[in-house]
């Protein structure tokens, strides 16, 4: 197999829902929660994802916004394994609500009361500083 280029990452994540988000909490931990990508993975090294104001992700990325994102692929045929993505990346907390807007879709309305108006709600930006991946056969690293 050829080394994934980010037009090949971005066509992988379309049919990945789900990442983990990874952070540092208050204690030093590494604290990581399930976040939805709301199928906004036109994928140029940016990731998107809703949270509220009041969570401890938003504290953990006003402390420290280096942070961690993992998405897994489904099982392809005859048992091989999906892919797996590693990005390290830096968080920024976007509460502008033409950015929320922008990357708001109808879906997201069911955890937020008001849909992109709902008081607190915040958009977190990942960039993309490094990507690894491995498809069960190939790894390797995606220039960003």
């Amino acid at each position: 197999m050829a080394a994934m280029t980010l037009a090949d990452v971005s066509k992988t994540m379309a049919k990945i829902d789900f990442a983990m988000l990874s952070t540092r909490s208050a204690n030093g931990e590494i604290s990581s929660r399930p976040m939805s990508n709301n199928g906004d993975v036109e994928y140029d090294g940016d990731s998107y994802f809703f949270t509220s104001e009041e969570t401890h992700t938003v504290a953990d990325i006003q402390r420290d916004p280096v942070v961690g994102l993992t998405f897994t692929g489904a099982k392809h045929l005859l048992g091989k394994p999906g892919v797996f993505l590693a990005i390290e990346g830096r968080a920024e907390l976007i509460r502008e609500k033409p950015a929320i807007k922008a990357h708001w879709s109808k879906e997201i309305d069911r955890w937020f009361e008001e849909g992109f108006n709902t008081p607190g709600v915040v958009l977190i930006k990942v960039t993309a500083k490094r990507l690894h991946y491995w498809d069960g056969e190939e790894d390797g690293e995606v220039a960003l």
